[in-house]
């Protein structure tokens, strides 16, 4: 039986959910667990984010900004955000990942609806969230040094790397300006279809991390995404229906995508590694071959020279392919 964090009771009976039943359901790649409530014909889900680990108050910061701006978030039904407890509407189980496995006939339908949802939240003013600027850029790219580098006993050229992409994102930063809300981990397990089908209202989960950053790069979290394979024949096609919901992209619109796809690429093989070896999930690791074939084809856009240089310099041409490319 799964043991139930302490408090959990008494928060519910402090948001009038007393005597709900608790069901839990499967957790991501933090510390967060979560829960569905059920009382009657109600039901709701229950995140705990519970400190020092989680903090509750940025996802809650973000959902009702994107609620106010008519962005399906979950409502909040209750929060003690000091505690890591925050109760929300339930949007069911209809991931489109999972509807997509059992239903591919609709993959371009689902696929549409999120990119015209993408759209939407760019003509929003950009949210009031800290900058996606070229800090915090070079520490997500620096993730696949720090943690994939030493896995596979590696000793590469760190500061060249930090060189490397500080040239090919200086670009990409001056042309972000004043940026869209970028919810940074846009994808088919954080997409729920609220109705069912591929064809209804979406809603988004999983936003906390929200910045003001550059409209490529939800976009190409999306359509390069770590979790599921999307065919190079659907992403050309989302991106020319992204083009047309947005009403145009400047000339350097498909470079940044290539270089914020391998920024963000270079980082998710670092981040996988870490959930290995620092937090004992494993699973993770069963993703990056196809990861690594994603970075690989946005290294050969013409913007990304100096990164492709430095990882032809550093990483062994066997660890860059299907079979070679686990973080152990």
């Amino acid at each position: 039986m799964t043991q139930l964090p302490p408090g959990l009771a008494d928060f519910l009976d402090r948001a009038d959910w007393s005597g709900a039943d608790i069901a839990p359901l499967p957790g991501d790649a933090s510390f967060r667990r979560y829960f569905r409530v059920t009382r009657g014909e109600d039901q709701a889900m229950l995140m705990h984010a519970p400190p020092p680990h989680e903090d509750p108050a940025p996802f809650l910061h973000v959902a009702r900004w994107l609620n106010a701006n008519a962005m399906r978030a979950p409502a909040i039904l209750a929060q003690e955000a000091d505690a890591g407890w925050v109760l929300t509407e339930d949007f069911g189980d209809d991931r489109m990942r999972d509807w997509l496995d059992g239903n591919p006939q609709d993959e371009v339908p689902a696929y549409e609806a999120a990119v015209s949802a993408l759209a939407a939240l760019h003509r929003l003013p950009p949210g009031p969230f800290a900058a996606y600027d070229m800090a915090t850029y070079q520490r997500e790219a620096a993730l696949l040094t720090e943690w994939y580098c030493p896995a596979h006993g590696l000793d590469v050229d760190a500061q060249a790397y930090s060189a490397a992409w500080q040239e090919v994102l200086s670009p990409v930063v001056s042309r972000q300006s004043p940026g869209v809300t970028v919810l940074r981990d846009y994808h088919a397990e954080n997409i729920m279809l609220l109705g069912g089908k591929a064809s209804t209202p979406q809603g988004l989960i999983d936003f906390q991390d929200a910045l003001v950053g550059h409209p490529a790069y939800d976009l190409v979290s999306l359509l390069q995404d770590a979790r599921r394979d999307v065919a190079p024949e659907l992403e050309h096609a989302m991106l020319l229906h992204y083009v047309d919901a947005a009403g145009g992209v400047d000339d350097a619109f498909l470079a940044d995508y290539a270089t914020l796809g391998a920024q963000r690429n270079a980082k998710i093989v670092g981040i996988f590694t870490r959930l290995n070896r620092r937090d004992g999930k494993p699973r993770y690791l069963a993703m990056i071959p196809r990861v690594w074939a994603l970075l690989e084809r946005d290294l050969a856009h013409p913007a990304l020279g100096p990164v492709a240089r430095w990882f032809d310099a550093n990483i062994p041409e066997d660890l860059r392919t299907a079979n070679g490319a686990f973080g152990t």
